[in-house]
């Protein structure tokens, strides 16, 4: 039996399917907001009317690819309180046989050539591949929305964490783009909803 203690702290058992490696494939994803505060504005007559952090968290979804060229984001609504999102993450690795990952800022490259040592690139990308590229490119946003919240003195946080779940074939994932696409308008119907 493992432990379940971490530094005398209980640990939170990982949601993640064990059997995935969360490297490639068709995700939908939610992301809450640190006690599903609106932060990301409101809903008014069937309208949601996005804040800056709201505006800013849309761009990062809409620019996911050219920070993570392996992930795309076909579909994505933003509500005052989450984000529901269709991640696709590409198997494909770049011509040097290495995803490509980078840094939460998007500013870093572990893939570049100025790691002086093969050692510590190769120890890099184990780490990458285990954690999942639809880990990093998620995380990725979820860093980019924080620091553009503390830079501009903005209130908002996330809560920890976001929830996945594989998306297996095409009658799943028409469900869910047919909920994604109708998220706003039944908002009062949200298992999210808080007024």
């Amino acid at each position: 039996m493992p432990n379940d203690r971490f530094q005398n702290k209980y640990r939170i058992e990982s949601a993640r399917a064990w059997w995935h490696d969360y490297s490639g494939g068709t995700y939908y994803v939610t992301i809450c907001t640190k006690n599903r505060e609106h932060f990301f504005g409101n809903i008014t007559d069937g309208i949601m009317n996005l804040s800056e952090i709201g505006e800013y968290a849309a761009e990062q979804f809409r620019g996911v690819s050219s920070h993570y060229p392996d992930a795309t984001i076909p579909l994505f609504t933003i509500m005052p309180n989450h984000i529901h999102a269709i991640v696709v993450v590409s198997d494909n690795l770049h011509s040097n046989g290495h995803p490509h990952c980078r840094d939460g800022v998007h500013t870093v490259s572990t893939t570049s050539n100025r790691w002086k040592s093969n050692a510590v690139n190769e120890f890099m990308q184990t780490i990458s591949k285990q954690k999942g590229r639809l880990s990093i490119s998620i995380g990725g946003i979820k860093r980019a929305v924080s620091h553009y919240a503390n830079q501009n003195a903005i209130d908002f946080a996330w809560q920890t964490r976001f929830h996945d779940r594989i998306i297996r074939d095409n009658s799943e994932l028409n469900r869910i783009v047919t909920y994604i696409e109708n998220n706003v308008a039944n908002w009062e119907d949200d298992e999210f909803y808080t007024p």
